[in-house]
């Protein structure tokens, strides 16, 4: 057998998904760009950035490689890391996350984000906007049925001790809810019991209506 038609039949397969297929108009992307894209897509979500690699097994120049990842930059559909190695240099890596945050936030339906306000609130009082996994938890808590009031009530609480991330407020939603905790009236009263036991003073701000 001819030794092209073997190297062909060896060649590795790429595959694109039905997402990009329906949706590749949306990424606003060159043909050579599209190719690079589908093309890091396949090499999986986060990998070292290596000009020469590309290269050889698109079988692009090297400065067009760079424009096209500068332009998928630009589209912010990756970006690019700086990481120290093993040997402790500087490496540059691909980061698919960008993507992959876009695709989850475009699969979500109205009936996954049921409560739009909330993940806005949450948005504000944290100042950035949320990661798909942090949607996923928010939604997780409403299917827990926690009522938003005390999902917002939790929110105030990490706010208020300067600790502002979901492990924390899902561990104020676990503690509250063990002591059947499940309106405002009573996280209010088990605030009071707290600073009867401990003699404190807590600063009772109304941080969701605060426009300064």
């Amino acid at each position: 057998m001819d030794s092209k038609i073997l190297d062909f039949m060896k060649c590795k397969n790429y595959v694109i998904s039905e997402y990009i297929l329906k949706n590749y108009k949306k990424l606003d992307l060159s043909i050579d760009s599209f190719v690079l894209f589908v093309y890091f897509i396949n090499k999986g979500s986060y990998f070292v950035c290596d000009y020469n690699l590309f290269k050889n097994e698109l079988n692009m120049d090297v400065k067009d490689v760079m424009n096209f990842i500068n332009d998928l930059c630009m589209k912010k559909l990756i970006q690019i890391d700086l990481k120290k190695n093993e040997a402790g240099k500087i490496e540059e890596y691909v980061n698919l996350d960008l993507f992959y945050n876009k695709v989850f936030l475009d699969l979500v339906s109205v009936d996954d984000v049921k409560e739009s306000n909330l993940f806005s609130i949450f948005e504000k009082e944290l100042g950035r906007s949320l990661s798909p996994i942090e949607y996923e938890l928010i939604n997780g808590w409403i299917d827990c049925n926690y009522k938003e009031e005390i999902i917002l009530a939790a929110l105030r609480e990490a706010v208020i001790n300067g600790v502002n991330n979901f492990r924390y407020i899902d561990r104020i939603l676990f503690e509250w809810n063990k002591k059947g905790i499940d309106s405002i009236d009573k996280v209010n009263k088990n605030k009071k019991d707290f600073r009867k036991e401990n003699n404190v003073v807590i600063p009772d701000i109304d941080w969701l209506n605060d426009d300064e």
